[in-house]
């Protein structure tokens, strides 16, 4: 097995337009031996709740590669939410977001809803769910930069993910045409209107980019969403040309190699630094148990992977700083 040691690289430099030879030499290492099938991302464990010396370090070697893992309880029952808490904390992750679905402990049960304001929500339909990172909604104050998703119950049929890490995204953007990244990195690229329930503004409109840096050091924070309505992109040339290049890499012909495609089992979960994700339609059987439910625990905090210099986790409450634009 591989020990966990990235060669550092300084994400002010790399994520910068106008230094081809940081760029150059953090895309090779990160190209190099990256994963091509889910499978490769799979990560057995026993206790989550207190993962061995050997399953921590390969869940940080997979995640350090490609910004997420997923894990494999050996037995379904040992993860529950508080499982999946620990399991979190493990990584650096202490501050969960309480959506506005989520439950009194921040960490949301995905179901079918019949009911409630929950029944509005994608998520919590068995509609497909189209590409997005988590939180691209969120101020800036509390971006989610982290996310674990656990299957407790898989659906009778359906219900797969697919999976993009964003910084393979920011690759095959900036090697198309470094004008892509630029028009995303605008402070104005990406505007989501108010949400307003029965007259009521519940969450004010939030602007800015699609790719930053982010402000801990830790790398590419990356929000989006690929939906039509409730959206608005800055309407010039380049940007709205991105975002279509964006959106074929992700769907039709032209779409990412780099797409991982997994449906969870009961027992499994995602550990990813907000990767994009999609998640197809699915149908239950109450009548034979089969009926989808998912924990999900979203972070601001972000997993302390990958070859970035200031390679330490935030420390819990700590007031998350305005977002910083690439230059």
């Amino acid at each position: 097995m591989k020990s966990y040691s990235p060669v550092p690289h300084d994400p002010r430099a790399v994520f910068a337009l106008d230094d081809a030879r940081a760029y150059a030499a953090w895309r090779e290492e990160k190209l190099d031996d990256y994963p091509r099938t889910a499978q490769q991302l799979v990560v057995e464990i026993d206790d989550p709740r207190q993962l061995s010396p050997a399953e921590y370090q390969e869940i940080l070697r997979v995640c350090g590669k490609a910004n997420m893992a997923i894990y494999a309880c050996r037995r379904a029952a040992a993860m529950d939410k508080d499982a999946l808490r620990r399991l979190g904390e493990q990584f650096g992750l202490h501050r969960l977001d309480g959506n506005l679905c989520a439950d009194e402990d921040s960490i949301s049960s995905l179901r079918v809803m019949t009911e409630g304001r929950q029944q509005e929500y994608i998520p919590y339909t068995n509609k497909p769910l189209n590409w997005h990172t988590d939180g691209y909604y969120n101020t800036p104050e509390q971006r989610i930069r982290a996310f674990i998703i656990h299957c407790a119950s898989s659906a009778a049929s359906g219900g797969g993910n697919a999976l993009l890490d964003c910084e393979i995204a920011y690759i095959q953007l900036r090697d198309a045409n470094p004008d892509y990244v630029a028009a995303l990195m605008q402070g104005d690229a990406l505007t989501i209107p108010p949400n307003i329930e029965a007259g009521v503004e519940i969450r004010p409109e939030q602007s800015g980019p699609v790719f930053s840096l982010d402000p801990q050091g830790l790398g590419l924070h990356m929000r989006y969403t690929i939906r039509k309505r409730h959206i608005q992109w800055r309407q010039d040339a380049i940007t709205l040309a991105a975002v279509a290049h964006l959106e074929a890499l992700l769907n039709g012909p032209t779409a990412s190699p780099y797409i991982f495609s997994h449906r969870l089992e009961a027992g499994q979960g995602i550990l990813c630094n907000n990767v994009l994700h999609n998640r197809a339609g699915f149908t239950d059987d109450p009548s034979n148990g089969r009926q989808r439910l998912m924990y999900r625990a979203r972070y601001y905090d972000r997993i302390a992977c990958g070859p970035w210099l200031e390679n330490t986790a935030p420390q819990p409450h700590m007031k998350d700083p305005s977002p910083v634009s690439i230059p």
